[in-house]
């Protein structure tokens, strides 16, 4: 008995250690980024960027009126490292797209060689309100009109499996920022970033963070990172 416990517990430290290390083919996706928070804590950017991490999108706002305690320094510090960097809000169900755009926009400067704004929808977290496609999607485009005119680049939409599931016919025509840990997205959709791992481990964060890589190589970020605003909504 004592044997197979000490089997099992081998066993499951390998298979810990096998997700905390896992990455998609690097080969395939050379361009790792990260995702952050207040969560985080304090971070030490200069590590971060000498750690293989090549971009890292900043929480900035949520909802009508919350502003991200740590963005201003992050936003600071990740551009000062030299580490491609973006901003993102998580959108509500139970304030109005406009209100919630004005929130995200008095946070995040207006940097031409920032990455495109990102915008955070998924169930959990959220408000108890669950709106058809079509309320939605009124309040979505409310949100983009409004920020996409400010930052001249078309929005980034997070999406977890379960909010894709729920609206993914109601969601506009943007690049797709899909969250499947471990596991590539489903083939129903296109994307441009892959959130692949929740508790990695990254040089000058303490704890676990985010994991995500870009749909292709350097040269594509960069012409993405860049793309001019789609014609309006």
């Amino acid at each position: 008995m004592a044997a197979l416990v000490l089997l099992a517990t081998a066993m499951a430290a390998l298979a810990w250690w096998g997700f905390l290390h896992w990455q998609p083919d690097r080969g395939r996706y050379p361009l790792r980024g990260i995702d952050v928070s207040h969560h985080q804590g304090a971070i030490d950017w200069t590590a971060v960027a000498r750690g293989d991490v090549a971009f890292a999108y900043l929480k900035a706002s949520e909802g009508g009126d919350h502003r991200d305690r740590l963005f201003a320094e992050n936003w600071r510090s990740a551009r000062a490292a030299g580490i491609a960097t973006g901003a993102y809000h998580f959108f509500t169900f139970c304030r109005s797209g406009a209100e919630q755009a004005r929130n995200f926009i008095a946070a995040v400067p207006v940097e031409a060689d920032a990455l495109p704004p990102a915008v955070d929808l998924e169930f959990g977290g959220n408000c108890g309100a669950r709106p058809d496609g079509a309320a939605m999607r009124v309040e979505l485009d409310a949100f983009l009109i409004a920020v996409e005119n400010v930052y001249a680049k078309p929005a980034l939409l997070y999406v977890t499996p379960e909010f894709f599931d729920a609206y993914r016919e109601s969601l506009p025509a943007r690049a797709l920022w899909r969250r499947s840990i471990v596991r590539p997205p489903d083939t129903r959709a296109a994307w441009a970033l892959w959130q692949y791992h929740s508790r990695a481990r990254v040089d000058g964060i303490v704890g676990p963070v985010d994991l995500n890589v870009y749909a292709g190589d350097r040269a594509a970020f960069e012409r993405w990172r860049g793309q001019p605003i789609a014609p309006p909504l």
